[in-house]
């Protein structure tokens, strides 16, 4: 086998790969050989069969499988004897088309190289970590929040008309055509108006009613109503109102500290406390984050793949274009054009994802099962009801699961940043942690 170097331009690289046609019939017989014991043939008993006859038999079968496994045999070696790691696939393609039995194969191979990545001293880039208290006023806001969510309703005067936001207490019968239909009566059925619970124009219909009143309500099923007998169809409504109640919030004492697990109000404030906390601290991880992956950018330069930028570069012009254009849901639009600054931005995304890549490995960072699991387990429960079945698909999906691992590895990679940096805390307020927060937005 002979290996010429054919192109050796920055990160480029080619070559061409002879096999002759003494290793391509060693390979053949290599493989007949290992398959001869399993063999049967009329005449002969099962591993009793004549290579020739094999060979005669099989041979042109096998020829096609032998010639791919040592092209990719040449390629393994070259890259194990070089140290090259090709960006993307290797291109790949046989140059003597008219090839035939008994012919030298001869192949082209083409890739980009990964870049040497340089090594990054953090030891003297002192880092900000923004720290921010939960002062009493941001726990008292979030109390008041928990109250409104876990409000209660009391009866109105009996002359009180209802109000939007009201519940009103009512039986109803609701008919098609003059027949009543299955699932359309109901008796005390609290209805909060402005809940958007009920069929689209019912709850604004009965805005006004006092208790003892009796209203025909009259509404259009939607055509894409999920019983299909019902979709499209007028319906009436006949409604007798039983209670106007007015929503009330429930008051901030132990007994709403109860409902929401905690065992009086202050160990709910404590539970808020540790919550909002938690929140500005995942906030303010992402802001020194940002900056870490600046000074990263700062500190070291390298060539980079253009194979590798041009995709980047496309993948985020796409998803600027659909970020634009929200109402183009599939992807057969027109070529979207790749503008300097998408180039730029890619160019920044290779760059940082080559050197975390690099600096994880060297620093033998690895995503554990465990936490793979635990992300898997926090994907599926976006999915009520569904999480084994998504689960199995993870589990038989390795585009899915690196899509999973590679944020995770990044964070654990950032984190082992951290450790080698000066980190100094300075203590800032909420709004001044959402002023940074939101400058990374804009960027």
């Amino acid at each position: 086998m002979q290996v010429t170097e054919t192109l050796n331009e920055g990160l480029k690289r080619g070559y061409a790969i002879t096999v002759t046609a003494a290793e391509l019939d060693a390979k053949v017989n290599e493989k007949l050989v290992e398959a001869q014991p399993e063999i049967e043939m009329k005449g002969f008993r099962k591993g009793k069969v004549p290579m020739a006859l094999l060979k005669k038999q099989f041979g042109q079968r096998m020829i096609g499988e032998a010639m791919q496994e040592t092209i990719d045999g040449a390629m393994n070696e070259h890259f194990e004897k070089t140290g090259d790691r090709p960006a993307m696939q290797p291109d790949v393609k046989m140059t003597n088309e008219d090839w035939k039995e008994g012919d030298d194969v001869a192949v082209d191979m083409s890739y980009e190289a990964l870049p040497e990545i340089p090594e990054v001293d953090l030891s003297g880039v002192t880092l900000e970590k923004l720290v921010v208290k939960a002062e009493d006023e941001a726990v008292t806001e979030a109390l008041e929040n928990l109250a409104e969510n876990a409000q209660e309703f009391e009866a109105r005067d009996e002359a009180a008309a209802s109000e939007d936001g009201d519940q009103v207490v009512i039986d109803f019968l609701g008919k098609v055509d003059g027949e009543a239909f299955e699932g359309g009566a109901a008796d005390d059925y609290p209805l909060v108006l402005g809940s958007n619970s009920f069929i689209p124009g019912f709850e604004e219909q009965l805005v006004g009613v006092k208790a003892g009143d009796e209203k025909d309500v009259s509404v259009t099923f939607p055509e894409e109503y999920q019983a299909e007998h019902l979709a499209g169809k007028e319906a009436v409504f006949s409604c007798t109102i039983k209670e106007v109640k007015a929503p009330k919030a429930a008051e901030i004492n132990d007994e709403m500290a109860k409902k929401f697990g905690a065992e009086d109000l202050e160990a709910l404030k404590g539970q808020i406390r540790e919550r909002l906390e938690s929140e500005y601290a995942g906030a303010a991880r992402a802001v020194m984050k940002r900056a870490t992956l600046d000074k990263l950018d700062e500190l070291v330069t390298f060539d980079l793949p253009p194979s590798l930028v041009e995709a980047e570069a496309k993948q985020i012009s796409h998803q600027l274009w659909h970020e634009d254009h929200p109402e183009v849901e599939g992807h057969d639009h027109g070529e979207i054009e790749t503008t300097e600054d998408h180039t730029t931005l890619a160019e920044r995304r290779v760059r940082l994802g080559l050197l975390l890549a690099e600096l994880g490995q060297k620093a033998e960072v690895e995503v554990t099962d465990a936490e793979m699991t635990q992300a898997i387990m926090a994907q599926a429960r976006q999915y009520p009801g569904q999480e084994r079945q998504f689960f199995e698909f993870i589990q038989q999906n390795a585009q899915m699961q690196q899509q999973l691992r590679a944020p995770l590895f990044e964070d654990k990679v950032i984190d082992h940043l951290f450790d080698q940096a000066t980190v100094a805390e300075k203590e800032v307020s909420k709004e001044e942690l959402q002023k940074a927060v939101e400058a990374l937005e804009e960027e």
